[in-house]
C-alpha cells in the first residue's frame, strides 16, 4: 500500500491524503481492466439526456457511482489544472472550445482518474512526457 501511495503522490495534484482515500475507495486496481471501467465506477462518465427528437439536454456527469471517489478528486482536479502540464493543456483546449468551468473540472477529474489508473496498473511513477500508443 505504501508503494502504491508513493506512486499516486507522484502525480501533480494528488497529495498523501487524497492518495489514501483513492486507495481505500478503489481497493484493488486489478478489478478494473480499463480506465473506462474505473471512471464508470467513480461516476465520472458523461450521461446524455434525450427524449425523442424534441428534447435534448446537455450531457452531464452520470453520478451513478462512488460519490466519495468523486469528492476526493474535486480539489486535486483544481490543483492539477495548475501544476499538471498534460491536464493544463487539456483545460486550455476545453476552455477554447467554450466549455463551462464546471464541465472542465469534471473532465479534469476524469482525466486525473485515468492517470491514477495508468500509474497503478503500470507500477511506474507519473511521467508527463510518457505517451502510450495504442496498437
Amino acid at each position: 500500500m505504501k508503494s502504491q501511495r508513493d506512486l499516486l503522490t507522484s502525480i501533480p495534484g494528488i497529495a498523501e491524503l487524497t492518495a489514501t482515500v483513492l486507495l481505500a475507495e478503489i481497493r484493488d486496481i486489478s478489478a478494473f481492466d480499463t480506465a473506462d471501467q474505473l471512471a464508470a465506477f467513480a461516476g465520472l462518465t458523461p450521461r446524455e439526456f434525450s427524449s425523442g427528437s424534441s428534447i435534448h439536454g446537455k450531457p452531464r456527469l452520470s453520478k451513478i457511482g462512488n460519490s466519495r471517489l468523486r469528492k476526493a478528486l474535486f480539489m486535486p482536479a483544481i490543483v492539477a489544472r495548475r501544476y499538471n502540464s498534460p491536464i493544463a493543456a487539456f483545460c486550455d483546449r476545453l476552455t477554447a472550445k467554450g466549455k463551462s468551468k464546471m464541465s472542465v473540472i469534471g473532465a479534469v477529474m476524469h482525466k486525473l482518474l485515468r492517470q491514477v489508473f495508468g500509474v497503478l496498473k503500470s507500477q511506474r511513477s507519473f511521467d508527463p512526457n510518457f505517451v502510450q500508443i495504442s496498437s
